[in-house]
């Protein structure tokens, strides 16, 4: 049932301009990104000829784009999300959620598989453009994986925060501003620590960015993959229960 609710989801997320104009933007925006550090790459490449151990393409290319499309979703993402529950909530017509043969657990599933295979979709039509290099040099596989690996989980995060906060808010507008400022004080925690030179250790933790620049570096260690998954995880389920609360309270 969870795959039939995100299948509608989907469904309706196309049908509205909203979907296809930023995965239009989106799309150009990283593109012209793209091609400007192709041409820094092939600027700099001379002067990297002689040295050793020189940073290649995956690192000086698909690595900057892969955390430029972080930094872009994240302003983007609260625009899919916010509408997932705050709109049923303002429409009134959540009642007929809840009295759906269908799970807490299977609503929330389904709504968030629903904006998580959108937005996988958009890291499809990212990863399209690393691979086009491959049509004229080579790629480091493994380091391309890792980027790919760090932009899904991290779109994961993003949605199940989005998710969340929908189920908390009345109104869409409200659900948006809310999970952008969320989003963006988890990518920015430990910056104040930074600049004193005495970061916490759990700020860098909670930081997403932090974690996310390890896969970026083609590093994949489990402390950063159960981070993303703890993150996940935890947002499903006090959205599950936040659900409960307001079937219970009708």
């Amino acid at each position: 049932m969870a795959l039939t609710i995100a299948g509608r989801e989907l469904r309706t997320m196309f049908l509205s301009p909203l979907a296809w104009s930023i995965l239009a933007v989106i799309q150009i925006i990283l593109a012209y990104m793209f091609l400007a550090q192709i041409d820094w790459f092939l600027m700099m490449q001379p002067r990297m000829a002689g040295m050793e151990d020189a940073p290649g393409v995956t690192d000086l290319i698909v690595a900057p784009l892969f955390g430029n499309a972080g930094v872009i979703l994240l302003l983007v993402t609260p625009l899919l999300t916010m509408r997932l529950i705050s709109e049923e909530r303002r429409n009134r017509t959540l009642s007929l959620l809840f009295t759906a043969p269908v799970s807490m657990t299977e609503i929330v599933l389904g709504k968030y598989l629903g904006v998580f295979g959108f937005l996988m979709i958009m890291v499809v039509m990212i990863a399209l453009m690393p691979l086009s290099l491959l049509a004229g040099g080579g790629l480091d596989g493994g380091k391309l994986a890792a980027c790919v690996l760090g932009l899904v989980l991290l779109l994961g995060g993003f949605a199940a925060l989005g998710l969340y906060i929908s189920a908390l808010a009345n109104q869409p507008t409200v659900a948006a501003v809310s999970t952008f400022g969320a989003l963006l004080l988890l990518w920015i925690v430990d910056w104040s620590g930074n600049a004193v030179q005495s970061a916490s250790g759990a700020l860098e933790y909670v930081s997403m960015l932090r974690h996310y620049e390890n896969l970026l570096k083609g590093l994949v260690n489990t402390s950063d993959l159960i981070y993303f998954v703890l993150f996940i995880a935890t947002f499903l389920v006090l959205s599950v229960h936040r659900l409960d609360n307001d079937r219970l309270q009708q």
